[in-house]
């Protein structure tokens, strides 16, 4: 390891970030470092405005992917470097106004039938069921399940936040058939193959496959699970600002955009457009 890439580590450590951030931002550099063939303490600002421009204009990289590598290459500059560039201020990633992906109750219990391990379909069902994003899902311990208080302890989530969410019945005794098959230790879905828990790349694929010979003509992923849980406890009735708690939004703006996408809404917004055109 360069000492320039453990001084990044240690300051991004210092600042309190997660692993994975840790984990992007260090990818994030790393590739404007090959992009030049050059140790990125060498580069001048206008090179990284070429590169930036280069992210944008040649390999039209998402709004997301180009956030990453700004917020990234910044953080190493203005405090590895301690170089404050104007270039990071002028950098604006196009904000995206795409709404989410969501499957019908029905369509999520399809998916989730066509899997059948047993680690992959529980760790799928705790997700959708709780909302979870899949890394909270992955990394979730055996004492995270509380069944005395029905809840489930999200440890370290999104901003290093803990948070509970309740837990179903049925999602108890799924979890309880799944470790009397399979017992574990700290990890509640522990890796088959090293130490740890199972991986989140796997668990993506073998959703992928199932959604694929479901033949639901959806572009789903996983985090597609957490977004139509989030719909399904909207249509109904239950309280948007209960629902945010349980997702572990910090901003209520965050939740409201499911309201775009219930059934509920979509129906009423028909019933009117239909009485509208009744008469032409």
């Amino acid at each position: 390891m360069t000492p320039l890439r453990r001084q990044m580590i240690e300051d991004m450590q210092l600042h309190g970030y997660s692993k994975k951030t840790q984990e992007c931002y260090l990818t994030a550099v790393k590739v404007l470092a090959r992009h030049y063939r050059r140790s990125p303490d060498k580069l001048t600002e206008e090179e990284i405005r070429e590169f930036f421009l280069y992210l944008v204009n040649v390999k039209h990289v998402a709004r997301s992917t180009l956030a990453i590598y700004l917020y990234a290459i910044k953080f190493f500059y203005e405090k590895s470097l301690k170089r404050e560039w104007p270039i990071f201020e002028l950098i604006r990633p196009k904000k995206s106004k795409k709404l989410p992906v969501v499957l019908a109750p029905s369509e999520v219990r399809h998916v989730l039938s066509l899997i059948h391990k047993s680690m992959a379909r529980t760790a799928l069902m705790v997700i959708y069921s709780c909302g979870l994003r899949l890394s909270e899902g992955t990394n979730l311990h055996v004492a995270d399940i509380d069944s005395e208080r029905m809840v489930v302890r999200v440890r370290n989530g999104k901003g290093g936040k803990d948070r509970y969410v309740p837990l179903a019945e049925r999602t108890l005794d799924l979890l309880r058939a799944y470790q009397s098959a399979n017992r574990s230790g700290v990890w509640l879905f522990p890796s088959p193959a090293k130490e740890g828990p199972i991986s989140a790349m796997s668990l993506q694929k073998t959703f992928k496959a199932a959604l694929k010979e479901s033949g639901i003509a959806k572009n789903a992923s996983i985090h597609t699970l957490r977004h139509s849980y989030a719909t399904h406890l909207l249509e109904r009735g239950v309280d948007i600002r209960l629902i945010q708690k349980i997702l572990g939004h910090g901003c209520l703006t965050s939740t409201f955009r499911y309201t775009h996408l219930t059934r509920k809404t979509i129906t009423n917004f028909q019933s009117i457009i239909n009485d509208l055109m009744a008469d032409l």
